[in-house]
């Protein structure tokens, strides 16, 4: 699975990285951005639904495997 976080979408509310602060980068200015490749460890795919399901900007994508 991968999260990938669409940089141009996002506002800064942080919500994905309160839910999922492993799988998230936050910049100097807020805004989010996924973690190297978006991979998601085993065992974290229900926090990087729930990261995605909380985004007001809809700027998360999950891609199953």
């Amino acid at each position: 699975m991968k999260m990938i976080i669409n940089t141009e979408l996002c506002q800064g509310h942080n919500r994905c990285y309160a839910l999922a602060p492993d799988l998230v980068e936050i910049d100097d200015l807020g805004y989010a951005s996924h973690k190297g490749d978006g991979t998601v460890p085993p065992g974290r795919e229900e926090a990087a639904q729930l990261a995605a399901d909380n985004c007001p900007e809809e700027a998360i994508t999950i891609i199953a495997d």
